[in-house]
């Protein structure tokens, strides 16, 4: 048995670090937690090459000890907890620890900070590697600066996006703090560059500052307090749509999060306004008591468990339904704001809604405030379970329970392992006389030495070879983790695209079978003016001409689309696109592609301006063609302009194609099948089968010829 060893620091630090940071925007979210956790009211966040060359965090929080510079590098080093018990009831962002350590343990770390009424002093770390605690210049705060990121672990450092993907996703985070914490000034520089900037206004000047005012007079703005349970913060109205999820932002208890259960509800509570391809727009703050939450679920903090999953569904449903469906409970949710778009006017509040003001106040004067829920009565039926013991019965499931000898013995009888040791029992007290036949496992009889007097174990195997000059006639599996020989050439190089060549190899060998010779088919007639057939040797195919018709003239008009001339149409007035930090990047990362179609475009700043379009497409929708484009900012989906205007193309190759029920000549009909050139496969654009193949047997067991 290989020997336990202790890890020391510098391993499990690194190890740590591959739960902890796996990306330099996790590096920037730790510090940036800790910079807040320190009480800072202003944060500086400085990176270079996507975070992989530098990441700073410059803050005017509570500073560092001296004496505490050393411990912060330790793991499980933390100011935020002491002891178990306050696990129960976390209110800052970090709690664990592992964070500074494991950020030291894969960079070099330098921590500069000073305490109100101490001096500065600076520690420096390498690798996980510290130096000596120098005295330094500096105001009051801390300084982390964290340079050439994995430069130790080139694996994890190979595994990176490009520069420009790292920096948007460092963007993102820091314009989710700029919301979390909008009392907080937070300045944030890209390659020297200012890219954000927040001055502690408000909730609304982050609002604003991150998505524009264009996007706060869409909003409703909500604050409702359900069983105990504070929801806060802006929500779409039902005109507000977004081409993806990246515009929703849910922030627990002052801690950014995604989880299931509250993007479910909230998601439900739209879907009545929704169309496909449709995601609402958020940001909601949602403060509920410690003892009902879990943040200690993974080490970067992102989701939470609750204790009633229910319970956290039904309000934030009930809120959010409420102010969309214009429900009388909404008059207690919607804050009375002047600029909020559900108020005519300031004497008129919320206009929308289906009841005059005066009948509204009389209800809520009626209305009984809701009964906050006892957690507590909630949590302890569960702790009462864990403590008590399984209740012993006669019987369990309908079956009598038998001790353990019974069982045993029982198992004796019947159990596979126990027959196999058996087995080995009785090959230990008696040579075999001839060589086993049958199967069996290879474990068992390589351990084995048989000569002229029978050996204990050994503990070398035997190989396949030896194997089979002992045993002629025996059949063994190959072991599934042998070790390679490397003195042995392998007979067959496993392919790792193997099951790849075999799907498209099926692809076409069915596509071939689809495919007939048109020669040898002879016009059998039509049904209904809308169903062509044709006799081919044993076989009846019957074709749909609408169908048919629809799906060549789709496939010609996508081929000209994607060859055609490109000719370009200037714009008197730019086409404004407002976008966030992961559809600009998406854009950016593929420009070539959109100008290949025929736009043309300039960014500034957040903002995309649209300053010439194709000649063809002078009349398309520029915000729902772009919002397809933008759906998918994962970028699974090729950028084709066929792929992208296929339901027009669909829609014009219906328009043109022969209809059911019109009667086509002979020559009409002999045209449209050559055109299909034998391909029996096809699907109209719609995805409804072209052609209906029904062989001569088929056809003589329905008259019962055959049985």
């Amino acid at each position: 048995m290989p020997k336990i060893n202790i890890l020391p620091a510098k391993v499990y630090n690194r190890i740590a670090a591959g739960g902890v940071v796996d990306r330099p925007y996790s590096v920037v979210k730790e510090l940036v937690e800790n910079s807040i956790d320190a009480g800072a009211t202003e944060i500086e966040i400085y990176i270079e090459q996507g975070g992989k060359q530098l990441i700073r965090v410059v803050d005017n929080g509570c500073g560092i000890e001296r004496e505490d510079l050393h411990s912060a590098f330790l793991p499980h080093a933390t100011s935020k907890i002491a002891q178990a018990e306050d696990l129960d009831n976390i209110l800052t962002l970090g709690f664990r620890g592992e964070a500074v350590a494991s950020i030291a343990a894969v960079s070099k770390m330098t921590i500069t900070s000073k305490t109100k009424d101490g001096k500065c002093y600076s520690l420096h770390s390498d690798g996980g590697e510290l130096g000596q605690i120098t005295e330094a210049a500096g105001e009051n705060g801390t300084d982390v600066c964290v340079e050439m990121l994995f430069f130790n672990t080139p694996v994890r450092l190979g595994f990176l996006k490009s520069d420009k993907a790292e920096e948007t996703d460092i963007t993102n985070f820091v314009s989710r703090f700029i919301l979390n914490r909008p009392e907080i000034s937070f300045t944030y520089y890209v390659n020297g560059k200012k890219q954000l900037q927040s001055f502690g206004g408000g909730v609304e000047e982050a609002l604003v500052g991150v998505y524009g005012a264009a996007a706060l007079a869409q909003c409703f703005q909500i604050d409702a307090n359900k069983h105990g349970i504070r929801i806060r913060g802006y929500i779409g109205n039902h005109n507000f749509f977004k081409a993806n999820k990246s515009y929703q932002s849910v922030f627990l208890n002052g801690r950014y999060i995604q989880n299931v259960t509250i993007s479910s509800a909230i998601s439900n509570a739209y879907s009545g306004y929704m169309m496909k391809r449709q995601y609402p727009f958020y940001v909601l703050y949602i403060d509920v008591p410690t003892e009902i939450v879990d943040v200690n679920v993974h080490p970067n903090k992102a989701d939470v468990r609750f204790a009633d999953n229910k319970t956290i569904y039904g309000c934030i449903y009930s809120v959010i339904a409420a102010v969309l469906d214009g429900q009388t409970k909404a008059l207690e949710y919607v804050v009375k704001n002047p600029g909020n778009p559900i108020y005519a006017d300031e004497s008129q509040p919320m206009a929308q809604l289906p009841v005059q003001e005066q009948e509204a106040i009389k209800i809520l004067e009626d209305v009984k405030p809701e009964p906050a829920i006892d957690y507590a009565a909630i949590l302890a039926p569960r702790e009462k379970e864990e403590k008590e013991e399984p209740v012993k019965t006669e019987k369990v499931f309908g079956f009598t329970p038998i001790s353990y000898e019974e069982a045993k013995k029982e198992l004796e009888e019947s159990s596979p392992a126990f027959i196999l040791k058996k087995l080995h029992a009785e090959l230990d007290e008696k040579k075999p006389t001839e060589p086993r036949k049958g199967f069996v496992p290879l474990d068992e009889i390589a351990d084995y030495e048989f000569d002229e007097v029978v050996k204990p174990r050994r503990k070398t195997k035997k190989t396949a070879a030896d194997l089979h000059k002992r045993f002629p006639d025996l059949y063994f599996n190959t072991a599934p983790f042998e070790v390679n020989d490397p003195s042995k050439k392998k007979e067959e190089e496993i392919d790792p695209f193997e099951a790849n060549k075999k799907f498209l190899e099926e692809l076409e060998r069915k596509s071939k079978q689809n495919r007939i010779d048109v020669s040898s088919c002879v016009y059998a007639g039509k049904l209904f003016n809308t169903y062509i057939m044709y006799e081919c040797k044993d076989d009846i195919y019957i074709i749909d001409q609408h169908a048919a018709h629809e799906r060549l003239i789709f496939n010609r008009l996508k081929e000209q689309m994607n060859n055609r001339a490109v000719a370009q149409q200037p714009m008197l007035f730019p086409y404004e696109l407002s976008t966030n930090i992961f559809e600009l990047e998406f854009i950016r990362e593929h420009l070539e592609e959109i100008r290949a179609i025929g736009f043309d475009l300039e960014e500034n700043h957040s903002k995309v301006l649209i300053t010439a379009i194709p000649l063809d497409l002078q009349h398309i929708d520029l915000g729902a063609f772009f919002a397809d484009i933008l759906s998918d900012i994962s970028g699974y989906r090729s950028i084709r302009l066929s792929d992208l205007l296929k339901d027009k193309l669909a829609s014009a190759a219906c328009k043109a194609a022969v209809k059911g029920g019109m009667d086509l000549s002979k020559d009409e009909i002999d045209a449209l099948f050559a055109l299909m050139d034998g391909d029996m496969g096809l699907k109209c654009p719609h995805g409804r089968p072209v052609v209906v193949k029904m062989s001569r047997t088929e056809l003589e067991k329905m008259f019962k010829r055959i049985v």
